[in-house]
């Protein structure tokens, strides 16, 4: 008998799931697992429904690129979506650094310019692909992916993602831009201790850590 109220009562949470057609987030409330408690529908308004992704983000950094979110801190109506968008702008020799999305899969549409993206797959197999405007390359979730500007000119891209929150970890700063000690990261990497000291150390990877915090969803 209780298997079957909470069968009935599982069936009953989900049709009314079901039936909600949008939750636009109140980011004033705590976020949850579930995403953020939606604003009451009666306040809610087109222009809710619209997010501009229109200006160029700031590409004067170390990787010559730039990411602008439109994740659900910058746009509500995707809350309990379970999708998210971001502009991609790449200075002439910009590239974004090979990564991952352990949440998402991504689909990158060209706007302008010529980029060079590929992704490895768990067999190590590489798939590196030059893309024109107008064309759509997809990069399966969690693995690792990269994009370069192969051309002369500004490039620039939109992303879409399977998720409200695809999550991000670049490589490098993974590696070395870590508080792993550089016996360890030697160890599990078979870099010589010199070679991840004089990474860890550096100049680069510091940058890259900012401009990641500055840049990145």
């Amino acid at each position: 008998m209780l298997r079957i109220i909470f069968l009935l009562s599982l069936l009953f949470a989900l049709s009314n799931a079901s039936v909600q057609d949008f939750c636009v987030a109140n980011l004033k409330r705590a976020e949850t697992p579930a995403g953020y408690p939606c604003i009451r529908p009666i306040h809610v308004k087109a222009s809710d429904f619209v997010f501009s992704l229109g200006t160029p983000g700031n590409t004067t950094n170390i990787i010559s690129a730039a990411v602008t979110p439109g994740f659900v801190a910058q746009f509500p109506a995707l809350n309990g979506l379970g999708i998210s968008t971001a502009r991609l702008d790449l200075a002439p020799k910009g590239v974004i650094p090979m990564h991952t999305h352990p949440g998402a899969s991504e689909v990158l549409f060209v706007l302008d310019g010529s980029i060079t993206a590929g992704f490895i797959s768990s067999a190590n197999s590489v798939y590196v692909q030059t893309l024109k405007p107008g064309q759509v390359m997809v990069f399966p979730q969690g693995l690792l992916h990269f994009q370069i500007n192969a051309g002369k000119t500004p490039a620039a891209a939109f992303v879409t993602f399977s998720s409200a929150s695809p999550g991000l970890q670049i490589l490098d700063f993974a590696l070395f831009a870590n508080t792993l000690s550089t016996e360890l990261v030697s160890a599990t990497t078979f870099l010589p201790p010199a070679t991840v000291k004089t990474l860890k150390g550096s100049h680069r990877f510091i940058s890259l850590a900012k401009t990641k915090s500055k840049h990145s969803p």
